[in-house]
């Protein structure tokens, strides 16, 4: 007791009562700071006790709706939790796309997405319509649908933008169906003016070649597209543009074409008869296509004509040249003049490789110095058919087709026959209330595109 007395009596000495108020607060300051909880580096507060999460009801400007939010959340999320998560991590895409390349094989482009050989085996054993996997070419589109690895679920085959097949796994294999798409249809309206030749002046005009290789084989049996060609001659050709989803996928048909060679104007339009067969025709009906074409190439020069008292310019001798030279590229495709049959497609001496097409009437044609064939012996082939390729086999020095023409046996000049030669048929008189039918609103309006267009052309200049 007395040492307590002595402290007290010291402490009241040297020690007034507002000192002791402050250092009382103090100790309560230090004790507090030594209780308060630690955090650690990412501020989330760490104590020993099992945090609970609390949901705070907070009030948005409509007031039906609340969202929930962890007090421990340091930052408010502007959005619910569920869209943050689907916001980072989004779904995996199922189907793989691979287009066909030049040289792909079906077992690799597999192989590629992950599948073995064993599903090439169940898929090409599925059904005939897979035999479309057994010939892939460039441009084809594969997509397949794999939701587990190796486990193919789907297989989309595009042949074209518009036809393919749908391969669905089943119980038993793979369930065929065909996919066939409509194209979007739109009209393109070209014209030009002759300068070098037919193909320079279409690509001028940015004119697809497929089609004008094909106007050059509608006027084929009535311009010589060598000889009678002139600078200034005009021509315009309405066709067909595909659309798909609004995107163009492809040209479609020529609905009409017309060529002015030298004052004389040539006008064709596309009819499709009861039969379905598609031809082109003179707004008076008559066939644009005759008999024979006059030339089997779209894109050449002649460096040999048909002259029976030539001299051969590796013998030296006099050797009649029975036909026609035509120079043209390695790989020029060469075309069937007239519908006939191929009675022979094979090498042959100094012509090379050589196809031979009979034709009714007692014709025949000879196609000499191909690269390669386009058909078979005992084929039958339409006017204007691909029947082979330019090349320089045999006794050529050079590439270039070798045309005969012959007539009941006896060689006639290419160049000069077509003046001898029968017409092709035309529209029949029973027949041409259809074709009129069909064709008149068509040729209105491609007369009315050509006047307008052509006047705009040959208008001069205000200078």
């Amino acid at each position: 007791m007395a040492i307590i007395e002595y402290i007290r009596h010291f402490v009241r000495k040297y020690y007034p009562q507002d000192h002791l108020y402050l250092a009382g607060g103090m100790l309560a300051v230090v004790v507090l700071l030594l209780l308060w909880p630690e955090n650690d580096e990412k501020g989330a507060t760490v104590t020993s006790q099992t945090q609970i999460a609390i949901p705070v009801q907070i009030a948005e400007a409509d007031t039906s709706t609340a969202v929930a939010y962890e007090i421990d959340d340091f930052v408010v999320p502007s959005q619910p939790r569920s869209e943050q998560i689907a916001d980072t991590i989004a779904p995996p895409t199922q189907w793989q796309n691979v287009e066909v390349k030049s040289g792909d094989n079906l077992s690799a482009i597999f192989s590629k997405v992950g599948l073995s050989d064993q599903d090439v085996y169940r898929v090409l054993n599925s059904s005939e319509e897979a035999s479309v996997l057994d010939r892939l070419y460039p441009g084809y589109q594969l997509d397949f649908m794999i939701p587990e690895q190796g486990e193919l679920e789907q297989l989309r085959v595009f042949k074209s933008p518009l036809e393919g097949y749908l391969f669905t796994r089943s119980d038993t294999g793979y369930a065929v169906e065909n996919i066939l798409k409509e194209a979007e249809l739109r009209q393109s309206f070209k014209v030009g003016t002759i300068a070098d030749s037919l193909f320079m002046a279409g690509q001028a005009e940015n004119i697809p070649a497929v089609h004008i290789m094909e106007m050059a084989n509608i006027f084929g049996g009535v311009i010589d597209f060598i000889l009678d060609p002139r600078a200034g001659d005009q021509f315009s050709i309405l066709y067909e543009e595909q659309y798909l989803d609004g995107e163009f996928i492809g040209t479609g048909e020529i609905l009409a074409t017309q060529y002015t060679n030298q004052g004389t104007t040539y006008t064709a339009v596309r009819y499709i008869d009861e039969e379905g067969e598609v031809g082109f025709y003179n707004p008076e009906g008559e066939s644009m296509r005759k008999a024979f074409l006059r030339n089997p190439l779209d894109v050449f020069r002649i460096s040999s004509n048909f002259n029976p008292n030539r001299r051969h310019p590796i013998l030296n001798t006099i050797r009649a040249h029975k036909g026609t030279d035509y120079a043209a590229p390695t790989g020029t495709p060469v075309r069937a003049t007239s519908d006939g049959r191929v009675t022979w497609a094979a090498r042959n001496g100094s012509f090379g490789n050589l196809v031979v097409l009979k034709h009714t009437g007692g014709f025949e044609t000879k196609y000499a110095h191909l690269s390669r064939y386009a058909v078979r012996k005992g084929e039958r082939v339409r006017q204007g058919d691909v029947i082979g390729y330019v090349g320089a086999t045999g006794g050529a020095t050079g590439p270039h087709l070798h045309y005969e023409f012959l007539m009941s046996g006896v060689h006639q000049n290419p160049r000069t026959v077509h003046d001898k030669l029968p017409k092709a048929e035309s529209i029949e008189s029973a027949e041409m209330d259809r074709f009129r039918s069909q064709t008149a609103g068509l040729l209105q309006q491609f007369s009315n595109l050509n006047n307008s267009l052509f006047l705009t052309i040959n208008q001069p200049s205000a200078d």
